[in-house]
Order: structure tokens, then C-alpha cells, then sequence
């Protein structure tokens, strides 16, 4: 999922970095001091469950959890996955400084969406435990479907010679998106049951 240095152009990858870089110091400047040992909890999730590949045919996919950040921190998830990437980068070498926004848009922004199955699964309907596993499936399954598909226009847009490899990372990140999806789901249904209002 992690766009390396030296492969997209400065007309990718200077936007990006404007763009990642005002919107973490929009929430640096609102944040609340009470939300910090949230953060840095969900931040070391994601810094962790990166760490987790599955063997998948010849090669391996690494797991994000983004959709389960997003869930619990909503927009403030930027923030605990920036911090992620950049440790990432500066010790293991997981994408790089240069494209830390790129890969910080491509990742962290999806995670947003996250929020709103949440919320969403917390509404009455007919058929109440089906509606709400749906949705938190889905916490997992969209998140990461939104960062393949931005991932694979990053790559379209970087030039024609990336092309065929875009659609082979976006295919190859469609189990992991299901896996994520199940991990999602089991995961917020135990705090559901556990104690919900964290979930709030």
C-alpha cells in the first residue's frame, strides 16, 4: 500500500504534500489534549498491524486497520496515521519522507468514512444484528477499498508504464480488504457487546 521514494513525479507528489500537510496542521491546531492517549493508542495499531503480512501466492499483503482507527478516532485519524507513517519511514523504510503525503492521503483520508458506519449501524432497522454486521464490515471493507482505488489513480496518473501495475494492486488488495472487513467487524461487535460507549 506504501508508494515508495523515487517513483512518482513532484507533480504527484508537491500537491500531495501541501495539501497533507495543511490538513495535519489544521487538526494539530484543534485538537483537544484529551484525545492524545487515543491517538497514540490507534496510531501504534496501525504502526503494528503493518507489521503482520499474509502470505498471499508469491507474495504477501500487510494489514492497515485504518477502517478500525477511523471508527474510533474519525477525522483525528489523520493524525494518529501520519504519525505511524512516519516512524514507519524514518525506521524501516515503509514508503519514504517525499511521499509521506501521498501516502498519508491515500491511507489516512479513506479512514473517515469509517465514522459514518459506525454511526450509521447505531440507527433501528428491521433486521437490527444483520444491518449493523453489515456495517461493520464494512468499517474495514471500504477504507481500504477507497485507498486501492486512489493508490491505482496515483499510479495511472504517474504515467501509462504503470498502468498494468495499478490494476495488479488493486486486485491484490481485494483479500485484504475482505480480511480487514471480518477483522472490523469481530473487533467492534466484542467492544459493542463489551462496552459500547466507546463506540460513541
Amino acid at each position: 500500500m506504501h508508494i515508495s521514494e523515487g517513483v512518482l513525479k513532484p507533480e504527484i507528489i508537491i500537491p500531495a504534500a501541501v495539501v497533507a500537510g495543511i490538513w495535519v496542521a489544521y487538526l494539530v491546531y484543534k485538537l483537544n489534549f484529551k484525545d492524545i492517549p487515543k491517538i497514540a493508542c490507534m496510531s501504534a495499531i496501525f504502526f503494528v498491524a503493518s507489521f503482520i503480512h499474509i502470505p498471499l501466492g508469491p507474495t504477501s499483503i500487510h494489514l492497515i486497520l485504518g477502517g478500525l482507527v477511523g471508527a474510533f478516532l474519525g477525522v483525528n485519524a489523520i493524525l494518529a496515521i501520519c504519525v505511524g507513517l512516519l516512524l514507519q519511514a524514518l525506521f524501516f523504510g515503509y514508503g519514504g519522507i517525499s511521499v509521506l503525503g501521498v501516502n498519508l492521503l491515500m491511507i489516512a483520508a479513506p479512514t473517515i468514512f469509517a465514522r459514518y458506519f459506525v454511526k450509521l449501524s447505531f440507527k433501528e432497522r428491521k433486521y437490527q444484528k444483520i444491518y449493523q454486521y453489515i456495517c461493520w464490515f464494512l468499517v474495514g471493507f471500504i477504507p481500504l477499498l477507497c485507498s486501492s482505488l486512489i493508490l491505482s489513480g496515483v499510479l495511472v496518473l504517474n504515467g501509462k508504464e504503470f498502468l498494468a501495475i495499478s490494476g495488479l494492486a488493486l486486485a491484490a488488495n481485494f483479500p485484504l480488504m475482505i480480511i480487514e472487513g471480518i477483522i472490523s467487524l469481530f473487533a467492534i461487535s466484542f467492544i459493542y457487546r463489551v462496552n459500547k460507549e466507546l463506540l460513541n
